[in-house]
């Protein structure tokens, strides 16, 4: 045996660990700030940027101070952006998202105009934030969402913000043929080179606390969204939901939220070769923020190793609120590698 032993060591993974430049020489996954995109709130009606309590280091913008936060995120080497708006006055219908005065309208216009093609400019495709019920559609007579009204929506949505200068429409809403009403009516108005980012599998999860805060959102009389997002039990479920979104043209599917639903991302990376997106929610982002600061973990590394995570587990895009973090971090580096510094 020990001649056996003396001709087939065992294996020592651990020699390859010694040193951070061994470390950094065989890591399977590498995070860039080219993987992130940031997302961004901006608010109607507002002379300066208000800070969201629960989203630590986020702010609902005015136009002029998302303007100043793209420059900044741009020089340290950001790729792209995602709005959401926060308007001043909602509707039963989200008028606001749809309407070329609304704020995310008029926002894009301006980024279009200083930035031109030096970042992506996405824009979220939904209308709780616009909506007085807090629903992602148009209600019913029963005070259901209807999804057929709905998509007639969506599809005004798109072309308003494809108008206004968006690169990317991302339908978030979960109703059932939104990517085909959306490329539709994309194409007949002639916007055949924006691309859509679909919320393919978004569960109806309990992690989008701060993100409602940030938006202003309430359900009312304190409804819930699970009738049209998925149920956080099922996982094949999602991969119906990803197939149908790319077979009505999807140019890259998201899984939402990211870090409870890893297998989700694996399953999805496995069926397609589009891109696939991962949305590292508010939730995830606050449990951070408040655990470092009651001193319970580091801020640091929990951050960069969820983000890794989900790198690591397939998905090529990441929209965090870290981006800003990450950014500044790695310096505005193309690559950063290990811990940003």
């Amino acid at each position: 045996m020990a001649d056996v032993v003396a001709h087939f060591p065992i294996a020592r993974p651990r020699r390859l660990r010694r040193t951070s430049a061994l470390r950094e020489l065989v890591a399977e996954t590498r995070l860039s700030v080219n993987d992130l995109v940031a997302p961004l709130f901006v608010r109607e009606g507002i002379a300066a940027p208000l800070p969201i309590v629960s989203l630590p280091g986020v702010m609902q913008h005015t136009v002029e101070s998302l303007c100043t936060e793209v420059r900044e995120l741009v020089a340290l080497g950001v790729k792209a952006v995602i709005l959401f708006g926060v308007p001043a006055q909602k509707d039963a219908v989200g008028s606001g998202a749809f309407d070329p005065q609304g704020i995310v309208q008029v926002a894009l216009r301006q980024l279009r105009s200083e930035f031109a093609d030096r970042v992506v400019l996405m824009a979220d495709l939904c209308v709780d934030e616009y909506t007085n019920h807090g629903h992602c559609g148009v209600l019913d007579a029963r005070g259901d969402v209807d999804n057929d009204l709905t998509l007639e929506i969506y599809a005004k949505a798109a072309v308003a913000q494809a108008n206004a200068g968006a690169h990317v429409v991302a339908p978030s809403g979960m109703m059932d043929g939104q990517v085909a009403a959306i490329r539709g009516a994309l194409d007949a108005a002639g916007h055949t080179d924006v691309a859509i980012l679909a919320y393919s599998a978004k569960y109806a999860s309990g992690l989008y606390g701060p993100f409602r805060d940030a938006v202003d959102v309430q359900i009312v009389g304190g409804g819930d969204r699970k009738g049209y997002q998925q149920d956080w039990r099922n996982a094949r479920e999602a991969l119906t939901e990803v197939e149908a979104d790319i077979a009505q043209g999807a140019d890259m599917v998201m899984v939402k939220p990211a870090l409870s639903y890893l297998d989700v991302i694996v399953a999805v990376r496995a069926i397609t070769n589009l891109p696939v997106a991962a949305y590292h929610v508010s939730g995830e982002y606050a449990m951070i923020k408040a655990a470092a600061a009651n001193g319970w973990i580091d801020h640091d590394t929990v951050a960069l190793e969820q983000l890794t995570a989900i790198k690591r587990a397939g998905a090529d895009v990441i929209l965090t609120y870290f981006t800003r973090w990450f950014a500044e971090r790695a310096n505005g580096s193309a690559t950063a590698t290990g811990s940003p510094s």
